[in-house]
């Protein structure tokens, strides 16, 4: 038994009112006990601030975190930074992700996630040939997440076609394709699973799985009752290819081929219309709003007042690590929506905490994380309040206090699956910065 005295927690309330003295029993990597008002066992640890039930990533690329700061500064758009990202795809080597990956899970961690979607496509050597290992790419971020001390749900995607239309993978997108869908599923039964991760399945997109190809992978998905995740409308372009090939909507599409469920979700969903909303909401799907990475590439702000009405639930992720803060992302859905409505307050507080936490454990498959209460996993994070952004703060407010004024910074605890992987803000198995500075000169070297 571990015991942790809370100075401030929030378990769950939608108006995101907090409460004192909150103390946490852990054995082995479950909550065993929630005791509410009580002064601080002799015995207990002191997390100092406000704790939150762990925090969920849910949607990342790992790789794409050696791209910061070198693409932020250019002109273009979606299309002309991907090109940017392809060059990068095609310098890692299984090597050189794991230490890449690891760090970038270790970032995660010290800004407070404890769990990570990863949307992996990034799948075999250069030239396309599978590696001797089938899944060694799929191991290597297996690895990564095991020493950074983050659960993860390996998301892993079918990736065909270069569009719609159905032309052949060039270039370095061949690093990504299985040939076909029954070769994706092959590879894909070869991933194993074990206590902190759960293997689950990605179409990519509508653009690069056609629509029996996405029929196949859905039902690969439901056999194992796993997660099954997508890019969908992340940008104009993408629907005005859509309904050009096939007549509809990219939401459309992924309906008529069986995608759509409760474990389904749909990662931007930016450029949606009311059909989409509809259709998402009638298949109880979850949307993932990656805010940071929606912004950087002018993508556009997603329609998360009319996401709330029809209530679909909604998630964060921090996509191709822009940024990785998940109090930014969080936010993020609330003041972007100000900014295309010119109204505050479309979403409660306590909404915005749960797509950090219980929908996003949710929609990566771990229905028994995400909240701080007896039989859930001992995953949580705490926040220090007081640094210069958070100092003066009161308990009544300290939950707007944290959405709305912390950074990854303020971190100063990290539990996860009961054990402490960030203490006093310091990561416990990795030297972050030196793996990050490492990891990434080596990719461009």
């Amino acid at each position: 038994m571990t015991e942790y005295w809370c100075e401030l927690a929030w378990l769950g309330a939608v108006d995101g009112s907090v409460l004192p003295g909150v103390r946490i029993t852990v054995a082995g990597d479950r909550i065993v006990g929630v005791e509410v008002g009580v002064d601080r066992p002799g015995e207990a640890t002191r997390l100092a601030g406000l704790t939150l039930p762990g925090l969920a990533n849910a949607h990342s690329h790992a790789f794409h975190r050696a791209l910061r700061g070198r693409t932020h500064g250019e002109a273009g758009s979606f299309w002309t930074w991907r090109e940017r990202m392809y060059e990068l795809a095609a310098r890692l080597d299984p090597d050189s992700y794991r230490r890449l990956a690891t760090a970038t899970f270790a970032e995660m961690v010290l800004a407070g996630f404890t769990c990570v979607g990863e949307f992996h496509y990034l799948h075999h050597d250069r030239d396309g040939a599978p590696y001797a290992r089938p899944n060694e790419m799929g191991e290597v971020l297996l690895d990564a997440a095991r020493a950074a001390g983050i659960r993860i749900t390996l998301l892993d995607a079918c990736y065909l076609q270069s569009g719609v239309t159905g032309a052949p993978l060039e270039g370095t997108q061949r690093r990504f394709g299985d040939g076909d869908v029954d070769g994706w599923c092959r590879r894909v039964d070869g991933l194993t699973a074990d206590v902190n991760s759960v293997i689950g399945a990605a179409i990519h997109s509508v653009r690069a799985v056609p629509p029996k190809a996405m029929t196949a992978v859905a039902e690969w998905a439901a056999r194992r009752e796993v997660p099954l995740h997508a890019h969908v409308s992340e940008q104009p372009a993408e629907n005005e290819q859509t309904r050009a090939a096939h007549g509809c909507m990219p939401v459309a599409l992924l309906d008529r081929s069986g995608a759509l469920s409760e474990r389904f979700s749909a990662i931007h969903a930016t450029h949606v219309d009311v059909v989409d909303v509809r259709l998402l909401s009638s298949a109880g799907a979850t949307c993932c709003i990656c805010a940071t990475t929606e912004r950087d590439l002018a993508d556009g702000i997603g329609p998360t007042a009319e996401f709330r009405d029809a209530g679909i639930p909604m998630t964060i992720g921090s996509d191709s690590h822009a940024v990785i803060d998940p109090f930014e992302e969080t936010r993020a859905i609330e003041l972007d929506e100000r900014l295309a409505s010119q109204q505050r307050g479309t979403h409660r507080l306590g909404d915005l905490l749960a797509a950090a936490t219980d929908s996003g454990y949710r929609s990566l498959g771990w229905r028994d994380g995400g909240r701080i209460s007896v039989g859930a996993l001992a995953d949580f994070t705490t926040v220090a309040l007081t640094s210069p952004r958070l100092a003066g703060v009161d308990a009544h407010h300290a939950a707007a206090a944290v959405l709305f004024g912390a950074t990854a910074a303020d971190v100063d605890h990290v539990v996860v699956g009961g054990r402490v992987v960030v203490a006093d803000g310091v990561h416990q198995l990795v030297d972050v910065g030196r793996a990050l500075d490492v990891s990434v000169r080596e990719v461009w070297s």
